[in-house]
């Protein structure tokens, strides 16, 4: 994904805005006692230059921080039950805001696979 630049006809490259931190996965009890894996896939929309950099920089302290909060959701998961997106959404960004020291980078959730 590129960033959309203005018109003006500069001529100037788009520049790239997204940047693709990875899939994350965690184990979970089923019901039954059977285990699960909780499958996530993340990335981020930066739009300012300078906090793009930083994140491209961070992009290990944020698997690690993404890896604790999907590891804590799957362990919150009961029976048969499917993950809560919106909160895993809203921590996950929480944790981007945290680890980069500032908001401005916007999380995109991917897939998420419970099975």
């Amino acid at each position: 994904m590129t960033g959309g630049g203005g018109g003006g006809g500069g001529g100037g490259a788009a520049r790239q805005t997204y940047i693709q931190i990875g899939t994350s996965t965690a184990n979970f009890s089923r019901a039954g006692g059977r285990r699960g894996v909780l499958t996530v896939e993340t990335g981020l929309d930066v739009a300012d230059a300078d906090l793009f950099v930083r994140a491209g920089q961070s992009a290990p302290r944020l698997r690690a921080a993404y890896n604790q909060v999907i590891s804590r959701v799957a362990a919150s998961l009961r029976g048969d039950a499917p993950p809560d997106v919106e909160r895993l959404a809203r921590e996950l960004q929480a944790a981007t805001d945290q680890t980069l020291g500032r908001s401005g980078a916007r999380f995109l959730l991917g897939t998420v696979m419970a099975f």
